[in-house]
């Protein structure tokens, strides 16, 4: 019984250590510079995002990514091997992602400071547009509690 319990650690020990992986990836020889691949990330997620929005001609599930693949002048194949690449190590990609998200946060705090401008000068163009009228209220009161709505008679003082 002994002699089993031995076998099976053995065999979880080795178990656990053979799926660690050590394998240390090459560098592609058209690798995508890290500057580059922050920027077409957040282009990436971007157009990712806006896939299911119509754009300016009513149209839904446009396919933006090859548009900025002939931004970057890339193709699927070289991304696919950059961010490949990338992922492999880890730390490098964690810190790659952090700059993308910033570049996203920065993209939507831009986007909002410019809607509130837009909104703000919609709303004082309205505003001079407007007719200047006031409503005056009525100088007579009524009883409360009188009966029907039609037929309520003034106070008499």
């Amino acid at each position: 019984m002994a002699n089993m319990k031995r076998l099976f650690l053995i065999i979880i020990i080795i178990s656990f250590f053979s799926c660690t992986s050590n394998t240390i990836y090459k560098k592609p020889q058209d690798l995508i510079p890290r500057d580059t691949i922050v920027s077409l990330l957040t282009d990436l997620y971007i157009a990712g995002a806006s896939r299911d929005l119509k754009n300016s001609y009513f149209q839904a599930k446009v396919d933006y990514i090859p548009l900025i693949y002939n931004k970057y002048k890339i193709d699927s194949s070289r991304f696919k091997r950059s961010n490949f690449y990338y992922t492999t190590r880890l730390d490098e990609y964690q810190k790659l992602l952090e700059q993308v998200k910033r570049n996203l946060e920065n993209y939507k705090k831009k986007y909002v400071d410019e809607r509130r401008i837009k909104d703000s000068i919609r709303r004082d163009s309205i505003k001079k547009l407007a007719p200047k009228t006031t409503i005056e209220a009525p100088n007579k009161t009524y009883k409360k509690g009188s009966g029907d709505l039609l037929n309520k008679r003034p106070l008499q003082n």
